[in-house]
């Protein structure tokens, strides 16, 4: 048996690339380390270890992968440097050629890094990888004030651009009881919001036989949890019913992610989406008829192939027409293994960065006229800690607006009536005056 005292007084460096369930991954391997021994490297400080938590979503993204294991390689030498996540999964054998990496985990091995870590201290270069069967729970925190609690993993649907399925595996969950157990932990550690996380969240129950709406319940019962927000799902499996009950719910917020892709049916078909865009505008119209305050974000892919201009006109129609909140906008990225590649008409650079430009500028104005409606108005902010330093503190109303009102200890983590004032100098924000 390895000794895991060789972690005791080791300073660790964290770093990752991605979405929300790598970030809570991320805090929770963090947390485990601090268990043996290890703190947290500060920002000046050479790390003893470095654990790198990658994305692969697009070929920009294993780009950035890169440029950030060179530079923490080079920050920190002669650190015992992880690198773990979806590039990892994706592509092992090209990580552990770079110099200085030492340890390469798939997502796999992610749920067993702390002993994979000591084995690899007392050893040579490693790489493991292998099918993706577990489901590793996380509830973390990180940094913020929100905690993140991960509900499911992996993914079923085989959209034709998407590399998903092969990074992270088959789709799984964890039980109902351990998430209602996870939320529980949350409220003893004062923890007020929790976003519900995972890769295709409302496919959860695959492997309990529970469905999403099932675990929505239950979690709205947890005594001491006072916001819940649902951070994407799929529109497919946002049924009429989850809409509804999170309406008079209390403790799930008028806040949805929903991917959108494209609105185009065409575009759909060749993406092997499972809705059309008639089936997107009738949950936006649900979610507007029992919740007309509701933030609603949209992720759309620009440039895809097949994308002909013709489609992309249409999509960008349906886009202004649909009574969303904002888009994230995705430039399509060409992924080894898609299916994408067999489809014809490839939209170059340029073209996907005009048509993405085009819905950024549209996604501004949606959010711009949403935050607008609501000045003047009076809303209940979670206020986010912030330095002593600096004259303002965030925070966001239940519907998702983002606000600043002026800096106060007291306020940290706390509920609070905001009155909503204009928007800031930067324009990303309302100026907020509690009044409670």
């Amino acid at each position: 048996m390895i000794d895991s005292s060789i972690l005791q007084g080791k300073k660790a460096a964290f770093f990752t690339l991605g979405c929300k369930l790598n970030f809570a991954e991320t805090s929770t391997v963090a947390q485990q380390l601090m268990r043996y021994g290890v703190t947290k490297a500060t920002k000046d400080e050479v790390a003893d270890l470095v654990v790198v938590n990658t994305c692969s979503v697009t070929e920009v993204a294993d780009h950035k992968c890169r440029q950030a294991i060179h530079r923490l390689v080079k920050q920190h030498p002669g650190a015992f440097v992880v690198v773990t996540g979806c590039y990892a999964q994706l592509k092992p054998q090209e990580i552990i050629d770079t110099d200085g990496v030492d340890l390469v985990l798939g997502s796999e091995q992610k749920a067993s890094i702390i002993p994979a870590i000591l084995n690899g201290m007392t050893g040579a270069h490693t790489v493991k990888t292998a099918d993706i069967r577990s489901f590793a729970p996380s509830c973390s925190r990180g940094d913020r004030t929100r905690y993140f609690l991960k509900v499911q993993d992996g993914c079923n649907y085989y959209c034709t651009y998407c590399t998903i399925p092969m990074a992270r595996g088959r789709s799984r969950n964890g039980s109902i009881a351990s998430m209602v157990e996870q939320a529980l932990q949350v409220a003893q550690e004062g923890g007020k919001e929790i976003v519900i996380t995972g890769v295709n969240i409302g496919d959860f129950g695959r492997t309990t036989g529970e469905t999403f709406f099932d675990l929505v319940k239950a979690l709205d019962q947890v005594e001491g949890i006072e916001r819940y927000r649902i951070s994407s799902i799929e529109p497919n499996l946002l049924t009429d019913e989850i809409i509804e009950y999170c309406a008079q719910s209390r403790a799930f917020m008028p806040h949805f992610h929903i991917p959108l892709q494209s609105g185009c049916d065409e575009v759909l078909k060749l993406m092997h989406r499972k809705y059309d865009t008639a089936l997107f505008a009738h949950k936006i119209e649900k979610i507007r008829s029992v919740m007309p305050d509701a933030f609603v974000g949209v992720d759309v892919i620009v440039g895809t192939r097949g994308e002909t201009p013709e489609y992309f006109d249409k999509a960008y129609d349906f886009m202004q027409r649909v009574d969303v909140s904002q888009y994230h906008v995705f430039s399509y990225s060409e992924r080894a293994g898609t299916k994408a590649l067999e489809i014809p008409h490839v939209v170059t650079p340029q073209e996907k960065h005009d048509r993405s430009q085009r819905v950024l500028t549209l996604s501004a104005q949606k959010t711009h006229d949403f935050y607008a409606r609501f000045i003047g108005t009076t809303r209940p902010v979670l206020l986010e800690h912030a330095s002593s330093r600096k004259p303002f503190m965030n925070g966001f109303t239940d519907n998702y607006i983002r606000v600043e009102v002026p800096n106060h200890p007291l306020f940290d983590n706390q509920i609070v009536q905001v009155k909503l004032g204009d928007f800031n100098q930067e324009g990303d924000a309302l100026i907020g005056e509690i009044v409670n």
